[in-house]
């Protein structure tokens, strides 16, 4: 493999019933950084039926060239036909990198593509970036988080990884960039991996995606019990902010796995995050890490958390949550009187 042939920055733009999901917005911004740095195009590939709307869309969050391959079978996500659209636009772009969201289609996706370009794939990745000789430094949790490990693909194009939603921050959109947009014309084959959409049934319960959230309240097994996390949703009413947990709390039942924040959870951002009786432990911190200010609350002075913490409160969260529940509706109500 000449691997000099090989030059752009490729993302794969997920859609779910023709919307863009957040995290393709996200990569975008990393491939447009990554793509500055190797002085090369960013390419934004959307597969779908019926998305030329969101073209313009992506050339205004970065991408210098958007490829909309546009079929009736694209419409909803099925592996066998993503999977021959992504391999198409690879083939004939020849890009150095492709990033995928590290989402259920994206983890679906990713593999598949990458055993028929015949190259590798570092999945969950939490960190990149671009060595002096143009490598792509791949790095995410390994050993159960216990360390980090970065990886590279010397031998091999494209350069293949999947990353987290919430991981990487969306570039401001500006009306004013400029790109081109093109339509690229393919076949889907009925093959013996192929599978049929008969319908879908959609849940009837709106949930909330705690990846939208701009303030968490996060409980641990320090909070003792389901019962118990009623104080975290007092908090959140008068915050107007959303409820989530460590593991150690959604596998003791206590909470939904979609609320899950960590490493094998979900990679939160938001303005404001509190943990209460949350140890710490590294799989945990890897998915707020990044939040703007971080509020921590365990009763263990030693505990892990408050090393990542911008304030630490050493006391029982039974205690103090309370407390700071009645002084915020002393302060909403003044605020409502005011009004």
């Amino acid at each position: 493999m000449n691997i000099s042939e090989y030059s752009g920055v490729m993302v794969f733009i997920e859609q779910r019933t023709n919307h863009v999901q957040n995290v393709s917005l996200e990569l975008l911004g990393k491939g447009r950084k990554i793509a500055d740095e190797l002085g090369v195009q960013l390419i934004a590939v959307l597969p779908g039926h019926q998305v030329d709307k969101h073209g313009r869309l992506l050339v205004e969050y970065g991408a210098d060239k958007v490829i909309l391959i546009d079929d009736e079978a694209l419409e909803s996500y099925t592996t066998e036909p993503y999977t021959q659209a992504m391999v198409k636009a690879i083939r004939e772009t020849n890009p150095e990198v492709v990033l995928v969201g590290a989402t259920s289609i994206g983890r679906d996706l990713a593999p598949r593509v990458s055993a028929r370009i015949e190259t590798g794939l570092t999945a969950d990745c939490t960190s990149l970036d671009i060595s002096e000789d143009r490598m792509l430094l791949m790095t995410r949790p390994a050993f159960g988080g216990n360390i980090m490990a970065t990886i590279i693909c010397p031998d091999h194009r494209p350069q293949m990884s999947t990353v987290r939603p919430g991981v990487m921050t969306k570039m401001e959109r500006s009306t004013d960039r400029t790109g081109e947009i093109v339509n690229m014309p393919t076949t889907i084959e009925k093959n013996r991996q192929f599978v049929e959409v008969l319908s879908f049934e959609k849940e009837t319960e709106a949930r909330q995606d705690i990846q939208e959230a701009t303030i968490l309240i996060s409980g641990g097994r320090g909070v003792g019990s389901a019962e118990n996390f009623k104080s975290l949703y007092a908090l959140s009413d008068e915050l107007g902010g959303m409820v989530s947990a460590s593991r150690a709390a959604v596998d003791s039942g206590w909470m939904d796995h979609d609320r899950q924040v960590g490493q094998t959870g979900k990679t939160v951002r938001p303005d404001l995050y509190f943990a209460c009786g949350i140890s710490g432990a590294i799989q945990h911190v890897a998915g707020m890490e990044e939040a703007e200010l971080i509020i921590a609350i365990n009763k263990d002075k030693n505990s892990k958390i408050f090393e990542v913490a911008d304030l630490g409160v050493v006391g029982d969260v039974h205690k103090i949550l309370p407390f700071v529940v009645e002084e915020l509706k002393k302060i909403n109500a003044s605020k409502q009187i005011e009004d």
